[in-house]
């Protein structure tokens, strides 16, 4: 017997099966990401019930080298979650609100609770949790903080670095870093908590974080406009800041918009006429008056201006959150077009107009034909670039384009300033583009910190660096 099919042994025998599970139907649907480009396979799937017992997992397989792939809800779009063979460990089963604390705006909760769950935690204490991603119903805290996600809220709130005091993690040897704390000033040496935010569970796997909270807007002005280009986009973003009020911007092209409409049911265009380009604007303000005032004013004058064609103002909360479906399906929509090739990369918010002007060019040299889907975070410069295959060529065949398409893409972005990843991560997907493109002295001091913290790379370990 090998050491790591003893060191499986041990676990088997030290922990009763509802910590662990061999049954194929069950580990199944953690092998497959959901947009089907990477399959997994792996001979144990971990399932911990608290922070003590996957420590003690851990210990096992250090003492054994047998490597680890952390997962959450299995949203990743960067394959960091799948196993290859490693063995794989599921926080689904760690999903406990352990505290909220409205004299603190501050929550402790474990890196198994959906992001949903979390936001109606804080919601029913009174307070805001802002992070809001479209897989918000599945994808969970640990997988969002290991990735650093960004989602809607960015331009107000920050990224997920920002709504975090601290985190638990278990490390490679099996010890537990106590990083939970709800202080908002502690000057006594490294921020450790931060090394694992973004760090795709290569240092160590998050159990728990404690977030920040924030008072609830007495209201969310939401409108979507209508507009010619991503250049007048940009115009109108600049309109629209108004104070600490503007807390979404985020644009989808015409085709993306048809996508949605067409295919995903019961989504409808809000518009009597077709435009080429689409932004979605939240304003936080006390009162419904007051949003109706920033809403009318920013409105009149865009209109004035000729930097819009049309708007459509939310009445109600229903009708709002019909407005951000059509965003949010986005992604989904483009499954329709059958093979899709897709970037989440941040440039410099003036130059996104030449961004999309230089990336459709690029992309459609190289695959005449190609559908260009660019969409999203318009107001922190994180555009979502997916290129859908020409009518009529199968996934596979446009799908065989996908590192030329990327590197076309991504050298745009390094021309421009901008990054690579923007809210996924690196994952396995752009592992080589990150060694290739970084700084020689960032990738040095990423490799430093890996191999102090998991020097016998059992973490994650085909990730990142």
């Amino acid at each position: 017997m090998s050491d790591i099919d003893t060191g499986l042994a041990q676990i088997k025998s030290d922990f009763d099966t509802g910590a662990w599970t061999v049954d194929p139907d069950i580990i199944a649907p953690h092998l497959t990401e959901w947009r089907d480009k990477y399959f997994g396979n792996t001979p144990l799937m971990l399932t911990p019930r608290n922070t003590q017992e996957l420590s003690e997992m851990v210990k096992i397989c250090a003492g054994h080298n047998i490597a680890l792939v952390p997962q959450g809800g299995n949203t990743g779009l960067v394959g960091g979650q799948t196993p290859m063979g490693e063995v794989l460990v599921s926080l689904k089963k760690m999903t406990a609100i352990r505290d909220v604390s409205v004299t603190n705006n501050a929550m402790i909760v474990e890196a198994g609770a959906t992001l949903q769950s979390v936001q109606d935690a804080a919601k029913n204490a009174g307070r805001k949790f802002p992070l809001s991603l479209a897989s918000e119903g599945s994808c969970t805290v640990g997988g969002v903080l290991s990735t650093n996600a960004g989602g809607v809220h960015v331009l107000k709130y920050g990224t997920t670095k920002d709504l975090v005091f601290g985190v638990e993690a278990v490390l490679a040897d099996g010890s537990i870093y106590k990083g939970l704390t709800a202080l908002r000033k502690d000057n006594t040496g490294y921020d450790l908590s931060r090394l694992f935010l973004g760090a795709e569970g290569t240092l160590g796997i998050i159990t728990a974080a404690s977030l920040k909270l924030f008072p609830q807007p007495g209201h969310v002005q939401r409108v979507m406009c209508a507009l010619n280009s991503p250049s007048d986009a940009l115009k109108l973003l600049d309109a629209s800041r108004s104070g600490s009020n503007l807390a979404m911007f985020e644009v989808v092209p015409k085709i993306g918009m048809d996508l949605v409409t067409t295919h995903i049911e019961g989504q409808r265009y809000p518009f009597d006429a077709p435009h080429d380009w689409f932004a979605l604007i939240d304003w936080e303000v006390a009162t419904e008056e007051e949003g109706e005032a920033i809403a009318s004013r920013v409105l009149e004058r865009a209109f004035e201006d000729g930097i819009i064609n049309d708007a459509v103002i939310a009445q109600s909360e229903t009708q709002a959150a019909q407005l951000l479906a059509l965003r949010e399906n986005v992604s989904a929509g483009q499954k329709y077009l059958g093979g899709s090739v897709k970037q989440d990369i941040t440039v410099p918010i003036d130059t996104i107009p030449e961004f999309f002007t230089r990336a459709d060019a690029a992309v459609e040299a190289i695959v005449p034909g190609c559908r260009p889907v660019g969409f999203g975070h318009f107001g922190d410069g994180n555009i979502h670039y997916n290129i859908g295959a020409p009518e009529g060529v199968d996934r596979e065949t446009f799908l065989a384009q996908w590192d030329a398409i990327s590197h076309a893409v991504f050298d745009i972005v390094d021309d421009l300033g901008g990054s690579i990843s923007a809210e996924h991560g690196i994952g396995v997907m752009k592992r080589g583009d990150l060694a290739e493109r970084a700084d020689p002295v960032k990738m040095s001091l990423l490799q430093g910190v890996k191999n102090t913290l998991d020097p016998h790379r059992i973490m994650n370990p085909r990730v990142l660096v």
